[in-house]
């Protein structure tokens, strides 16, 4: 099969699919990426089934910009036929739509992975909505990464039911269990590392790992851990790049960057370093997809205190494999994190219930073979049906 897929930054596509786009390769597919510019873009080796075309596509609207890539995405599919045109993240998702149905790409595929417009208010949420709401309908077949983000999108009417599917348990691609793994790291290594962040080495760390913005509930943690760090000794791990495009958050973070236990490390290919020194995950977000980096942590025996939210609530079973507590509510989240600071056994006993859960339903191996059988029935089934 000929598979082009597309997304807003290359970010996501390192971050989140970068093995299944080699799986694919490796069963013998040819893959195009479409993405704007970035330095991500070098993690990608060269290979022959491999091709990545650089279109700008802002992720903000912007009308002139968004027309520019319409245009570039529509002259692109004018002179490459791909059976399958799978596009991810919201502008990415509409553009590719719209691209994609102009010049009839057989197969056009979207996969949702959180709705920003749960958080928006006036002209822009209806403006987001409707922009779903036309991905659904010009898209041959649309995903979500989790059960409840289905139920959601079904309620809201932006999609009927049987255009959309969850692919497995959930998740976008399943987690590498082998790379996530805490028996990599002795003692020693962590030792190490603890060493190189500046972090004592009896404290509890907490960790955040994504993109730094305000809705991933940024305030909410830094509010609960300034007021817990004055009475237990832990420290923060701030793992991803900053959101320069919202000052909101740039306010923020001016405010508490020289805090001493709180460590920014930047954007990182390699996450699984910081979680072998993490005591608990924090994700305490607004909106969410899935939350792919909670199995990671839990691939490594760590469990993780997030929001009740549409996709977080697939990821975390309250209580077994981590905790739940409302969004944008900092007494909770307080509430949470210590009791998991003050209960190691407890914390533990959670870690290992996450690690069983992951290994169960979100192995990346399998979570890829669905996706291969995933696109084979949809291209190589019809075909077969059509040629007898």
């Amino acid at each position: 099969m000929r598979i082009c897929r597309v997304a807003t930054i290359p970010f996501y596509f390192v971050s989140q699919l970068k093995e299944q786009i080699y799986e694919l390769i490796e069963a013998g597919h040819e893959v195009t990426l479409i993405t704007s510019s970035g330095p991500e873009l070098s993690q990608f080796e060269h290979h022959k089934k491999l091709n990545i075309k650089v279109i700008e596509i802002p992720r903000s609207i912007h009308p002139f910009k968004d027309i520019i890539a319409l245009f570039r995405l529509m002259v692109f599919f004018l002179f490459h036929r791909f059976d399958i045109v799978h596009s991810y993240t919201p502008k990415a998702g509409l553009l590719t739509a719209l691209a994609a149905f102009i010049t009839k790409q057989p197969k056009r595929l979207h996969t949702w992975t959180g709705q920003q417009w749960l958080n928006m208010k006036g002209f822009n949420r209806i403006i987001c909505r409707i922009a779903d709401r036309f991905i659904g309908l010009l898209s041959s077949q649309c995903y979500v990464d989790s059960p409840s983000q289905k139920r959601l999108l079904i309620s809201e009417s932006i999609i009927h039911p049987d255009k959309i599917s969850v692919i497995g348990n959930g998740s976008l691609a399943g987690v590498n269990t082998s790379r996530f793994n805490s028996d990599r790291w002795s003692v020693a290594d962590r030792e190490a590392v603890l060493k190189k962040l500046r972090i004592p080495s009896d404290s509890t760390v907490i960790t955040f790992i994504g993109r730094i913005n305000e809705y991933k509930g940024i305030r909410e943690l830094f509010s609960a851990f300034i007021e817990i760090c004055r009475k237990r000794n832990l420290d923060l791990l701030m793992v991803g790049p900053i959101d320069n495009e919202h000052n909101d958050i740039i306010n923020i973070i001016e405010g508490i960057h020289d805090h001493p236990r709180i460590h920014f490390t930047g954007y990182t290919s390699t996450p699984e370093f910081y979680l072998a020194v993490t005591d608990i995950l924090c994700l305490p977000s607004y909106r969410e997809g899935f939350g792919t980096v909670v199995i990671e942590a839990a691939s490594m025996g760590i469990p993780t205190v997030g929001t009740i939210i549409d996709g977080i609530i697939d990821a975390i079973v309250d209580k077994e494999t981590g905790l739940l507590v409302p969004a944008r509510d900092v007494n909770s989240l307080m509430e949470a994190l210590l009791l998991l600071i003050d209960n190691p056994d407890f914390r533990n006993s959670l870690g290992e219930k996450a690690l069983y859960r992951c290994r169960t339903f979100f192995n990346s191996k399998t979570m890829n073979l669905l996706t291969i059988k995933e696109y084979e029935k949809l291209v190589i089934t019809p075909a077969i049906k059509h040629a007898n």
